[in-house]
Formats: structure tokens, sequence, C-alpha cells
């Protein structure tokens, strides 16, 4: 008797907890790839300056610059790329929508083919594919998940994309600059507060993607440190070059 009820409490349970990330929303890959953006590309910009001996106000404005250059240049790029990206899952449903209205029978015969291929029996894949064919949305639905791999109901923003691609950019970067802005006159404050920016989104992503944080941290940590280091000595050897 114990032994059933522990086991219907755990169905209960995962009855309950039984849910997914929001993998298909707008909004995470731009934020997450403008976050470390800004932070990685602000950082090398300002340590490559500095590598060429400028003063602090020609480093602070450099990377003000750069924060506002990438964050804008970020926003449209995201906004142009889920605009065409959405523009051509629409004119697909489009297609789809008039095979559906001309030949109705046709699209059921090829939605119970698909049942059929998946291991459903043919009587009840034609069945399933009847009744799920009585309304043309719902039809409409299935074979686009189906057919196209895609939930018209669910479709990217490019508004929310653009958005979060422009704010989380612009946050990232002025972490490189925020020391200079608070009167920090050498550079090493400017790189260690970057780098920590580095592995805390690092750890942050991984905690939305169920990898270690540590590695992710670290990953992101050199990854930017490299960026910082080469852009630096490249500013030291461009900045004797044009002295």
């Amino acid at each position: 008797m114990a032994i059933i009820e522990t086991e219907a409490a755990l169905h209960v349970a995962h009855r309950d907890n039984h849910t997914h990330r929001d993998v298909n929303g707008g909004w995470l890959r731009p934020a997450v790839f403008g976050a470390m953006d800004g932070l990685v590309s602000n950082l090398a910009l300002i340590t490559g300056v500095a590598g060429g001996a400028a003063g602090q106000q020609t480093v602070v404005l450099s990377g003000l610059a750069g924060l506002a250059a990438g964050a804008f240049s970020m926003a449209a790029g995201e906004y142009t790329s889920v605009a065409s990206q959405r523009e051509l899952v629409e004119a697909e449903l489009a297609v789809e929508r008039r095979e559906l209205k001309r030949f109705p029978k046709d699209e059921e015969a090829e939605l119970a083919a698909l049942y059929e291929a998946r291991g459903v029996e043919p009587e009840l894949a034609r069945e399933v594919a009847r009744q799920l064919s009585r309304d043309p949305e719902q039809a409409l639905e299935i074979h686009a998940r189906e057919e196209l791999g895609i939930d018209p109901g669910d479709l990217p923003s490019p508004l929310v994309a653009a958005v979060s691609s422009f704010g989380s950019f612009a946050v990232g970067a002025l972490l490189p600059v925020l020391p200079f802005l608070l009167g920090a006159s050498a550079l090493w404050p400017a790189v260690l507060l970057a780098l920590a920016g580095l592995f805390l989104c690092g750890a942050v992503v991984a905690r939305v993607t169920a990898r270690s944080w540590w590695f992710s941290g670290l990953r992101q940590l050199a990854l930017g440190g490299a960026a910082a280091g080469v852009t630096y000595v490249l500013g030291g050897l461009f900045g004797t070059a044009v002295g």
C-alpha cells in the first residue's frame, strides 16, 4: 500500500513539475550575444586604445563611442535578421494556407501519411488526420509543425530581439568604461571589472542552459581575456608605428 501511494505521489510530482525552458523565445539569444559582444568588443577596443599610449579622455571617448555604435548596430542587425526570418516563415504559412483551402483532401492525406511514417496504424492515422483537419487554423498549425518545424503562434518578435540586443550590449559595453567614468586613470580596474563581468555572464548562461557554471564562466573569461590581450599588443605596435 505504501509503495502504491509513493508511486502515485511521484506521478503527481512529475506531472506538476514536468516543464521545459522557453527555447523558442526571441529575447534570449540576442540578449546573451549582445552582453557578451558588448563586453568583449569594448574591452578589446579600450585595451587597444590604451595600448597605443592614448590619454584617459581618448580612452573614455573611444569606449563610449564603441558602446553607442555597437548597441545601435546590434539592434539594427537583430531587427533586420529576425524580421526577414519572420517574413519568410509567414510567406511559407501563406502557401500552406492556400494549399489547405484549394486541396483539403490532399493535405489531409499528406498529414495521415506523416503519422503513418511515424508508426501509427494507417486507419488510425487517417482518422486522426480527418479530425485535425476539421478546423482550418488547427490544420495549418499542425502542418506547420510537422512540415516546417515551427509554431505559427510563437514566432520571434523583431522588436523584442532588437531591444534585448541593444540593452544587453549597452550594459556589457559599459562595464569596461565605468572605472574611467568614476575617476580611474589606470587600465587594470577596467580589465578586472570586464573580466569579472564575462565570467558572471558565462555563469548565468550556464544556469539557463543547464551546463556547468564554472566551465561556461571560465570559457568566456578566457575568450575575452585573449581578445583584450591581442588588441593591447596590437595597439602598442600601432601606437609605436604611428608615433
